[in-house]
Formats: C-alpha cells, sequence, structure tokens
C-alpha cells in the first residue's frame, strides 16, 4: 500500500532525513512530497492524494501555532504531525496536539526506524476512525429515518441517546433529555387501571434480559398527551460481554388500538344503525338465560318486522331506505331501558331483549310503545314516510330454553302478526309453528305456479245503481293449485307480498286482464273499463309506468278501457312519489281508483293534487249500513265528498236490498258485489254481458247471485 507523505519545512538536512528513513522503509511504501513553504504546501492539499502531513511550524511565509491552524482548517480529515525543536518548539507542539494534530516529531531525534512505525499507525487508525464515523453517520441516518421511536441508556438507567421520533414523540430534545433518569423521559401508565407502571428498561438492566411492553401501555408525553405504545427493551453489551445500558424501540400504536377497537365493534354491531348484531345478541341473550335460571325469573325476545318496506326502498331507493332505518333505530332505542337490548338482524328486521319484568305485561306495554312511535311520520329528506311494524314475541322459559329458539319463535309469532294485518303483535304459541310450516309450503308452491299456470282471473261486474248496467269489471286473481285446488287469494296474496313474486304475478294479471278486456270489446260485449288491483311493490317499481304502457301496446287495449286501482294506504306511504307516478299514469290515457277508501289516512288535500277519477269505498264501511252504531253515515260523508271532488264513487261489498237502497239514495254512482253477482270465470262473464238484462241485477237480490245459478263463481 502506498502512503503519500507531504513534508513541509525549510529545513534540507529534516528533508532528507526523511526521505532517507522512510524510503529504507520494509513492508511499507511511502511516496515523499517536500515542499518549502505552507502556501506551497496548501496547493498539494487542495490537489488530492495526501494521506498524512508532516510540517515545521516556524516556515518562511507562516510562523507559529498559525501554521497548524491553517493546515488544519484546509485538511481536518488528513493526520498532521509537528516538527519541534527546543523548548519553544516542544510547547507549540503541544498547542498542536490539544487542537487536533496527531503527534510531533522532535528533529535530532526522528533518525529511527519507529518514524514509518508512528507514521503507518497514524494512517491505520486515522483510517479505522473515518470508518467509524462513516458506520456511525449510517446509523444516525437509519435511526433518524425509521419510524420507531429509540431511546438509549447507560448502566445507570440515564438517557444518552435519542432518535428524531423519539423526540417528537416524548416531546424532548436530545440535548435535554441526555443524562435524565429513563423514568422522567419515558414516563408510562397502564392504560386500563391508569396506575403508574414499573419501567422497563430499569428491568431489563437489573435483569440482564430482554422485554416486550405490556399491551395498552401509554406513554406520557412532557406536554401531558397521552400516546398507546407497543414496545421492546433490550440490553446493550460490550465486546466483552459486558452490559453497557439498555436500548428501547417503541412506536405510537394510538391508530392501531383504534382500528383494532373498531373492528371488533363492526364485528359485533350493524354498520348502517351500529346496533348489535346477531352473534352480540346471541350472546346477550346467552348471558339474559343463565341469570334468569339463577334468579328464577323471564325474559322476552320480541322480533320486529317492518311492513312495506321494501316498497319504500324500491321507489326511493336504498339512501332513502337507509335513513329511515336510522330513524326507526333511534325510536327503538328510545321505547326500551338501557338494560334491554336492541339488535338489527339484517334488512328491516330488528329483536329486541327486554330482560328484567314481568313478561308477558311488560313484553306488550313495550310492543304497544314501539307500535305508536313508528307510526307517527318519519321525515326523510324531502318525504314523510310512513311505516308500520309487525311484531311477534317469546317469552323464556315457556317458549324456548336457548337464543336460537327464542329468536326464531319470535319469528313465527311475527308473521303471525302480518296475518293478523300487519301493525300489531302477537305472543307466539305452539299452533303458531304448523302455521309457519304451511306458510313455507305455501310459498315454495308458489314460486312455481305462475310457470305452471296455475293462475286464472275471475271477474266481477261494476253496475251502475242508476240504469242497472254493467259499466266494466274488476280482475280477481284466483290460484288454482293442481293438488289442493281452488287456493283464495287470503291465503297466498300476503305471501307473494312478502317474497316478491306479486310483481311477475301482478304483471301476469294485468296483461292477461287487458288481453280478456279487449277480446270483450272487439265482440261487442263490454263498452266500460277493466279494472286491476295493483299492489304496492308493482306501484313502488322503476319500470311500472313504462310497464304498463308496454301492455297496452302488445294487446291493442285502449288506454280508457283500463282502470288501475290502488289502495290508500299505498299511496299515502309517500303522497309525493305517488303524485308523479299517477300523473305519469295519467299521460298514458288509464283510468286511476283509490280502492278501499276511507281505511287509510289521506286529507282532502292530497285527494285534490292526486290525478284520480274514482274513490272505492271500502266494504266494512259499506257492511256498516243498517247497523245501530253507525248507520251508514261514512259511506254517507264519502259519497258526498266524492261528489263534491267530482269523483266517481263505487261502492264494494255490496250484499243485500237495504245497502243497495241506501246507497241508491244517497247517489252512489256504482256498486260491486254479491247482490249483483259473483266472481266469475271469463266465459261465464261473457254470458252475464251477452244475456244483457240489467233490469235482473237489480231485482233479483233476493238471490245472493244473479238470476241463472249456472253463471255463479
Amino acid at each position: 500500500m502506498l502512503n503519500r507523505i507531504l513534508v513541509i519545512t525549510d529545513d534540507s538536512t529534516d528533508a532528507s532525513i526523511l526521505k532517507g528513513i522512510l524510503g529504507a522503509a520494509k513492508g511499507e511504501l511511502f511516496e515523499i512530497k517536500w515542499v518549502r513553504r505552507l502556501s506551497t504546501g496548501l496547493k498539494c492539499l487542495r490537489a488530492g492524494g495526501i494521506d498524512t502531513i508532516v510540517v515545521d511550524l516556524m516556515l518562511p511565509d507562516s510562523q507559529g501555532i498559525s501554521t497548524f491552524d491553517q493546515l488544519f482548517a484546509a485538511a481536518r480529515d488528513i493526520p498532521i504531525l509537528t516538527l519541534n525543536t527546543g523548548y519553544k518548539g516542544k510547547a507549540l507542539a503541544a498547542e498542536a496536539m490539544r487542537r487536533g494534530a496527531q503527534g510531533s516529531l522532535t528533529k535530532g531525534y526522528f533518525v529511527s526506524n519507529l518514524v514509518p512505525q508512528v507514521l503507518r499507525n497514524i494512517i491505520q487508525r486515522k483510517a479505522i476512525e473515518e470508518s467509524l464515523f462513516k458506520e456511525r453517520a449510517r446509523a444516525e441516518i437509519a435511526l433518524n429515518s425509521i419510524g420507531d421511536a429509540v431511546i438509549c441508556t447507560d448502566t445507570f438507567g440515564n438517557v444518552d441517546y435519542l432518535n428524531i421520533a423519539a423526540e417528537n414523540m416524548t416531546g424532548w430534545s436530545r440535548a435535554e433529555a441526555n443524562g435524565l433518569p429513563i423514568g422522567r423521559v419515558f414516563q408510562i401508565i397502564n392504560g386500563a387501571t391508569r396506575e403508574q407502571e414499573q419501567n422497563p428498561v430499569d428491568l431489563v438492566l437489573k435483569h440482564d434480559k430482554p422485554k416486550a411492553l405490556d399491551a395498552g401501555m401509554v406513554l406520557i408525553r412532557r406536554d401531558g398527551i397521552e400516546v398507546v405504545i407497543e414496545d421492546a427493551v433490550s440490553p446493550i453489551h460490550d465486546w466483552n460481554g459486558k452490559l453497557t445500558g439498555a436500548v428501547i424501540v417503541f412506536h405510537d400504536a394510538t391508530q392501531a388500538v383504534s382500528m383494532s377497537k373498531k373492528l371488533a365493534h363492526l364485528a359485533h354491531h350493524d354498520f348502517l344503525t351500529d346496533l348489535p348484531n346477531r352473534l352480540l345478541l346471541n350472546d346477550r341473550i346467552t348471558q339474559a338465560i343463565t341469570l334468569a335460571q339463577r334468579g328464577g325469573t323471564q325474559l322476552a325476545v320480541l322480533f320486529l318486522d317492518l311492513d312495506k318496506f321494501k316498497h319504500i326502498n324500491d321507489s326511493l331507493g336504498h339512501e332513502a331506505g337507509d335513513k329511515l332505518l336510522q330513524s326507526v333505530t333511534r325510536r327503538l332505542s328510545a321505547c326500551v331501558r338501557n338494560s334491554d337490548t336492541v339488535s338489527r338482524q339484517g334488512g328491516d328486521e330488528f329483536v329486541i331483549l327486554l330482560t328484567g319484568g314481568k313478561y308477558g305485561e311488560e313484553a306488550a306495554l313495550t310492543a304497544d310503545k314501539i307500535l305508536a312511535e313508528l307510526a307517527l311520520p318519519h321525515h326523510v329528506d324531502k318525504h314523510e314516510l310512513h311505516i308500520t311494524a309487525s311484531i311477534g314475541i317469546s317469552v323464556y322459559p315457556e317458549d324456548g330454553q336457548n337464543a336460537e329458539t327464542l329468536i326464531k319463535n319470535a319469528d313465527t309469532a311475527m308473521y303471525h302478526a302480518k296475518e293478523k294485518g300487519r301493525n300489531n303483535f302477537q305472543f307466539f304459541s305452539s299452533e303458531m309453528n304448523t302455521r309457519a310450516v304451511a306458510r313455507q309450503i305455501i310459498e315454495a308452491h308458489l314460486r312455481f305456479a305462475l310457470e305452471k299456470g296455475e293462475f286464472l282471473l275471475h271477474y266481477q261486474p261494476k253496475v251502475n245503481l242508476d240504469t242497472a248496467m254493467i259499466t266494466g269489471a274488476e280482475a280477481l286473481l284466483r290460484w288454482k293449485h293442481s293438488e289442493w285446488g281452488m287456493i283464495p287469494p287470503e291465503k297466498f296474496v300476503s305471501i307473494a307480498e312478502d317474497c316478491g313474486l306479486i310483481v311477475p304475478i301482478g304483471r301476469w294479471v294485468l296483461r292477461e286482464a287487458c288481453t280478456q278486456a279487449k277480446q270483450w270489446l272487439d265482440a261487442g260485449l263490454m263498452s266500460g273499463s277493466i279494472a286491476v288491483n295493483i299492489s304496492a311493490l308493482e306501484f313502488r317499481k322503476a319500470n311500472f309506468v313504462e310497464g304498463v304502457r308496454d301492455i297496452l301496446s302488445d294487446t291493442g287495449l285502449g288506454a280508457d278501457s283500463l282502470q288501475l286501482e290502488i289502495t290508500e294506504s299505498v299511496l299515502m306511504r309517500d303522497a309525493e312519489s305517488s303524485t308523479s307516478i299517477l300523473q305519469d299514469l295519467k299521460k298514458i290515457g288509464v283510468r286511476l281508483a283509490v280502492d278501499d277508501f276511507g281505511t287509510g289516512y289521506s286529507s282532502l288535500g292530497y285527494l285534490q293534487r292526486f290525478p284520480i277519477d274514482a274513490l272505492k269505498i271500502d266494504r266494512s264501511f259499506v257492511h256498516d249500513i243498517g247497523s245501530a252504531a253507525h248507520d251508514g253515515l261514512i259511506v254517507g260523508a264519502v259519497i258526498g265528498m266524492g261528489n263534491n271532488l267530482h269523483l266517481q264513487v263505487v261502492a264494494e261489498g255490496v250484499e243485500n236490498q237495504e245497502q243497495l237502497a241506501f246507497l241508491r239514495g244517497a247517489h252512489c254512482d256504482e256498486g260491486q258485489g254479491y247482490v249483483f253477482s259473483r266472481p266469475l270465470v271469463a266465459s261465464q262473464f261473457a254470458k252475464l254481458l251477452a244475456a244483457d238484462a240489467p233490469e235482473r241485477l237489480l231485482q233479483s237480490t233476493a238471490r245472493s247471485t244473479i238470476g241463472n245459478s249456472s253463471l255463479s263463481a
């Protein structure tokens, strides 16, 4: 290895001696560059390639310690040795050593083989120092680049190093923390108990073993801010394995802990309503059963399903549906105690656990309260929505010994509540299981009835009460099962609505009715309109209006020969949206009627806004005609209102002469019911139209059907 030595001296003898000694050195190669002036030496340094400098501090262009200072300023990383002589020279050499010189050679005494060895050692030591400096700089950069905080201490637990991340996390700078006890800079508490924890560094220094920080530890920063941390502490050893200190590496785990808690919460709660989900509910019911067993008490499970919620989702979109579910959640939570649990099972289904109380008295009171609260208007965006619920109730221990059975039986009771007309609650009874199984069987067969062609339509005439002429017909759905025979609508229509099959079935009904009406019109048998009932699901379907237009086009039936009947409750569920749909239908030219009028909650204002043509009085009010309680007061009021609004009024369910006489006297426009005819199949209805005997419809009221019994359904 070639060692390049710069010798700066005005003494040629000294320069010659150094050249000779270094030239004769064994095992090392030295290249000597000799200059007489400092200025020349500085130029050589700027040119580079010098490993060591040997300098006489007394030069022609510079004398004393200034000579060293200028050299050191120009070459801080190159070892410098001074040449000295006499007492004054030794003093200068000593001062130079204090300022950074690596050593000195005394004139007259460096004629020795030790000189090459000294220079070689100085050069090697400088190289090692430079290497160590690079390693330390590299380590410093690495430590300051990582996201983890690092704190080092000595064997007494006093801080001697912090990286930038540690400075930021603790609030202490390296200079401020240096020498302080680790417990002051790194103060931690237990996040759960809030108690001070023993510093892990002290434990590592005591036992000389690595240690991980317990979970949930909180660092108290210098400014008092608390940070959740995760860390590990390790001992530091020297070359001989002797303990020299400890290092703690830690990082901010606040976000990770927060995310972990959030994920744990989401695993047990519904994301939309933040209510406990099925998993958490089952756990709480199980715990409640355990407590009830110990105390000999009861508990109740309420299974709640929103009535007709799917219609709102289909008509207003899922965003509005979600907001309605959140409104329902708030009301349900307000109806129960803090010790009770309201959970969402999914969709529009909720389950409520009631603990501690007298059941089912307590359950009945809570169910009543819930029904009343949910029935109040819900304001979603610009819509005023109305919703009801059906509730089933099961009680422990009578109705089940575990969470699964209690929920299942409450669900069964809920379906029974729907069968009872919705917007009510029912307690579970063992007989309901039989009905639940029957319902499932009907639904399974219902799914194939359409493709098997098992549906058919019956037609019931609408009659002008002044002329007794048939003015049209209402198409009524029937199901003739291949094995069970004729199944009445009340046995399957609600099931079809709940499972969504009512939409394709409804389209079939509309197409079939329009096709049949077109045939009768072409044959000259009927001059009025065919009426078709529209379910809530159909009415709220996005493409409903377009579907009506397509069916009219396909069948060739004129729009004015079709009357669509929508119940009052369906229209009022979202009056604004209903108005828009009705207007679109009116543009097509179809006739529109409000069915079952009087059973909902429409106002005169909305009736005036709806582009309707007719009101159909619900049969329950017609049945009251002649009763002591009402004696037709409601029917008379509806007829009067319809006449004032210039709407056609049709009475449904007219069954006897007394009712007919009252309706004629009240100037009701049309009637429909057994007093005129039962619903008939198409061929029988065609015969009725062909008979053209209006007088028989009004004169034969002693019988429940029109004259010829062969025309009865």
